[in-house]
């Protein structure tokens, strides 16, 4: 493929919620354009864009693929992405390189959840946005509903250039009002005939086409000058106007489409190579810590990894984007983020699984190598001297945890590398070792999510891994106050122990007072690391204890909270006061302090009230109206709180207060529940009480346990 100068490469997204033809219409794309000679179906798991085993089994896109093709004298990048939100970051990685979007709508489904939830990050990023409603050859295809539910879920900003002569199977005919003209297909699409408008289309057809006028005008003073002098604008002058006008995000033409039969997908590349934008033509790019970096052909090379994919054999396979300069194959960078050097030995345009060598890429392309030894997704690479950092992706916060079960003692570390890989691939995976819970804990966007992360490991790494609930990370504190005194005596030959401490143990509050009936030296508080405080005050007179045994007594209560009484859970917001005690002159000492510290707090817990928190989540869920008695439903029997309910559009939204122990395996249910219909997001909100016969039973569950690992 020859070489492709800034201002003639485009970079095109495909989004859209599952279903909607995206990866039918970029076989179709590349079937137009020539770039294959015979087009593949989903069906039969032969496109060029889904071609991982995992998805030929699925039928249906779970990663981004990388494209290209030629149209014209412009390259066309085409990053067709998952529909499903568990995949959104294969979506948003996707959306962070392009210049343009094509936000498909199932033209039998209307706007459907998955497109508005990812209409969210498109409009995040103010990505020039062209609307496709496709699939107008269904039976139950209906533009006019689905024309309808964009304009007044994406605003006016939505307007047709085109609409069909009539849906259904009968479909072949589409009146475009920018040209004026129909376009009427053959038996089996391709090629369409240019026809003159029939009389009775003629009047909505101008009636569009004013409209496309009028918006043209609005982007550009000059230009509305001419629209008032003349009542009109040229040719020439209404594709500068809708240009400025698509570039600005304001303004999102809709197309008409079908790419299972090879219609309308000509004239959508022909609208991408007159009207899209180049990557010259998008504001400069954001920089970590302020700062822009414009995509000039003539500065020095800066690349930023969007993708990694870990091949079999192959290793992994880093897909870029050319911010700036030209690249070329054999060049050496500097990682932003680590200082390591790296070598671009071979340079390649994707298709899918294949991979075409090129000698440059200029600013604006996109293009991957493969073994790079450092450098992975989300990472800024420059010539030595510049140390620039493109501004990071993003990722959504996870929806789900897991915990995962190894499949044997002697493949942990195997199974550890093989998450730590699929890490690297796929920001929105989240893995880690926790201490506390004593498990391997993963976090994603859904069920089917961590499930094809099971599957990679199973298939690319050799580990068989399954999933159990993880254990909730509960927290223990007192709710009033107690005394409890502890005497450490040891006495078995050689030199003793000896240590006695008294201690109060009281619920901690920020700006609480020093102990009035106490007379306090020194009170400190401590910010704990797993949340809440810790306040240590020292109230000795006398020199009943000595003051370089405050670190040993501090440490034994440490080590206790570290572990609490109840469920061998971390305390938190806790105060305790030491105002006596006895040590010996011989047999005292840090051991014997801490020892003693450490069991006077054990042993006050119990008479101090105390109490189990759980974690508790703020959840918030936009749902139909018809199905919000259903997930209303749903969360009662979740031990929610309703915090409010509200509307947004069409969307119903319950924001509602749920305990992490009821989240468990949430995505599903409510996918269930609402046929698909809702979409979620959780935050953590506090620490909360768990009512008494929860924690009776916490506590019972624990003591049984501790009784187990005796024996």
């Amino acid at each position: 493929m020859s070489n492709f100068d800034t201002r003639n490469i485009r970079n095109i997204v495909l989004v859209g919620h599952s279903g909607s033809g995206k990866t039918t219409f970029a076989e179709t794309m590349l079937y137009e354009a020539k770039a294959i000679s015979r087009r593949g179906s989903v069906g039969d798991g032969n496109t060029q864009s889904d071609y991982t085993p995992l998805e030929q089994q699925r039928g249906h896109s779970l990663f981004t693929s990388v494209l290209h093709c030629t149209w014209k004298d412009t390259k066309i990048n085409i990053l067709d992405t998952p529909g499903l939100d568990d995949f959104v970051g294969e979506v948003i990685t996707a959306l962070k390189v392009a210049d343009t979007a094509l936000v498909f709508l199932n033209a039998r489904s209307g706007v459907e959840v998955g497109t508005e939830l990812v209409w969210e990050y498109v409009d995040r990023f103010e990505t020039p946005s062209i609307f496709v409603i496709n699939q107008l050859d269904h039976e139950k295809a209906d533009f006019e509903r689905t024309l309808e539910q964009a304009r007044e879920r994406f605003g006016h900003r939505v307007l047709p250039l085109q609409f069909p002569v009539s849906t259904g199977p009968g479909f072949n005919a589409i009146v475009d009002a920018l040209r004026m003209v129909m376009y009427v297909f053959p038996p089996g699409g391709g090629k369409p005939e240019k026809k003159e408008i029939p009389a009775e289309h003629k009047g909505r057809a101008e009636a569009m086409h004013n409209a496309l006028v009028e918006a043209a005008a609005e982007n550009d003073e000059a230009l509305m000058e001419k629209y008032f002098e003349n009542g009109t604008l040229d040719e020439e002058d209404l594709a500068a106007g809708l240009r400025i006008g698509l570039a600005h995000h304001q303004f999102f033409p809709v197309f008409c489409a079908s790419g299972l039969n090879d219609m309308g997908s000509g004239r959508i590349m022909g609208f991408i190579h007159d009207i899209c934008p180049s990557p010259a033509d998008r504001p400069p790019a954001a920089l970590e810590g302020g700062g822009s970096k414009p995509c000039d052909p003539k500065a020095r090379p800066c690349v930023f990894i969007f993708k990694t994919v870990n091949e079999p054999k192959v290793g992994n396979v880093s897909y870029f984007k050319v911010y700036s300069g030209v690249l070329k194959a054999g060049d050496e960078l500097i990682n932003a983020d680590n200082s390591t050097a790296e070598r671009f030995a071979a340079l390649y345009i994707s298709e899918g699984k294949n991979r075409e060598s090129v000698t440059e890429l200029q600013a604006g392309d996109i293009g991957c190598t493969v073994k790079l030894k450092n450098s992975h997704t989300n990472q800024t690479l420059n010539p030595k001297g510049s140390d620039i950092k493109i501004e990071r992706i993003h990722f959504p916060a996870p929806r789900i945890r897991m915990a995962v079960v190894p499949p044997s003692k002697a493949e942990v570390e195997k199974m550890a590398h093989a998450l730590h890989s699929i890490q690297e691939e796929d920001p929105t995976l989240i893995v880690e070792q926790s201490a506390e819970l004593k498990q391997t804990i993963v976090y994603g966007q859904g069920e089917l999510h961590l499930e094809i992360v099971r599957i990679k490991s199973e298939q690319n790494f050799g580990i068989r891994i399954e999933y159990e609930e993880p254990r909730i990370p509960y927290r223990e504190t007192i709710t009033k106050q107690a005394n409890h005194a502890y005497r450490h005596k040891k006495q078995s030959g050689g030199a003793g122990q000896f240590a006695e401490v008294h201690m109060r143990i009281e619920p901690y509050y920020d700006g609480m007072p020093a102990p009035a009936d106490l007379t306090v030296k020194n009170i400190e508080v401590e910010d704990l690391k797993w949340g809440g405080k810790f306040s240590f005050c020292w109230a000795i007179v006398g020199g009943a204890i000595d003051a370089r045994f405050i670190n040993a007594i501090k440490k034994g209560i440490m080590a206790k909270m570290e572990e609490g009484p109840l469920t061998g859970s971390y305390c938190r917001d806790i105060r305790v006061s030491i105002y006596d005690g006895k040590m010996h002159p011989v047999d005292s000492n840090d051991m014997a302090f801490q020892t003693a510290s450490s069991m006077a707090f054990k042993e006050a817990f119990p008479q101090a009230g105390p109490q189990v928190l759980e974690p508790i989540y703020d959840l918030e869920v936009m749902c139909d109206a018809e199905v919000m008695g259903n997930v209303m439903g749903d969360l009662q029997t979740r031990r929610a709180i309703i915090m409010g309910m509200d509307s947004e559009g069409h969307y119903q939204i319950i924001r509602a207060r749920v305990p992490l122990k009821e989240l468990h395996r949430y995505s599903s249910a409510l996918r269930s529940l609402t046929q698909g219909k809702a979409k979620f997001n959780i935050a953590f909100a506090e620490y909360a009480p768990v009512p008494p016969d929860i924690q009776a039973k916490l506590v019972a569950e624990y003591a049984a346990h501790a009784k187990d690992e005796e024996h």
